[in-house]
C-alpha cells in the first residue's frame, strides 16, 4: 500500500509490452462496487476470498505485471500461486513514506482508523517476514520512479535469462 506497486507496475508492463493487471482494480470490477465498499458491507473476509479467486484465475494467464494489494501474499495460497509462475517483486519503504504517500487517500479501508500510521507500522510489522519471501525486494525510498522501474525491468530480464537458460539444457 502506497509503495508504488500501480504507478511501476503500468510502466514496467509498458517496458515489457506485457499486460498490467491491478487485482484490486478486478476485484472492484467483479464486485460491482469499491473496495471500500466491500469492506464496509461484507467484511475483510469476503473480500480476501475475491482476491484468492482472482490470483487463481491470473495464473492462467501469460505476459502480465500484476499489482496485488499489500495484504495479498499473507495468504499462502495466494503467495504460493504467484511464486509458481511469477517473479514475485516487493516494493519496500518504511512506514513513515507509505503514510506520507496515502495520508489524503480516503479509499484505503485500512487506513480509516484514528492512528493511521501505527496501523501502517503494524502492517509492516506483521507482513515483514513474508515480504522478504519474494524473489526480489527494491527499496523505493528517496529514489527516482525511473530507477525502481529500471530495477525492476532489470530483475525480471535477469529471471526470464536465467530461466531460459535451464529450460534449454
Amino acid at each position: 500500500m502506497g509503495s508504488g506497486k500501480s504507478t511501476v507496475g503500468r510502466l514496467v508492463a509498458q517496458d515489457l509490452d506485457f499486460q498490467f493487471v491491478d487485482t484490486d482494480a478486478l476485484i472492484e470490477e467483479k464486485a460491482g462496487i469499491p473496495i471500500s465498499e466491500i469492506f464496509a458491507t461484507e467484511g475483510e473476509e469476503a473480500f480476501r476470498q475475491l482476491e484468492r479467486e482472482t490470483i487463481l484465475e491470473l495464473a492462467k494467464e501469460e505476459k502480465r505485471v500484476i499489482a496485488t494489494g499489500g495484504g495479498a501474499i499473507m495468504n499462502p495460497e495466494n503467495f504460493a500461486s504467484l511464486k509458481s509462475h511469477a517473479l514475485v517483486v516487493c516494493l519496500w519503504a518504511t512506514a513513515e513514506s507509505i503514510h506520507e504517500r496515502t495520508k489524503h487517500q480516503t479509499h484505503r479501508p485500512l487506513l480509516q482508523g484514528a492512528d493511521p500510521l501505527g496501523a501502517i507500522r503494524t502492517m509492516l510489522a506483521e507482513r515483514e517476514p513474508v515480504y522478504k519471501q519474494a524473489d526480489v525486494i527494491v527499496n523505493t525510498e528517496l529514489r527516482p520512479q525511473r530507477e525502481v522501474i529500471a530495477q525492476v525491468r532489470h530483475q525480471f530480464e535477469e529471471s526470464y535469462e536465467e530461466t531460459a537458460g535451464r529450460a534449454e539444457t
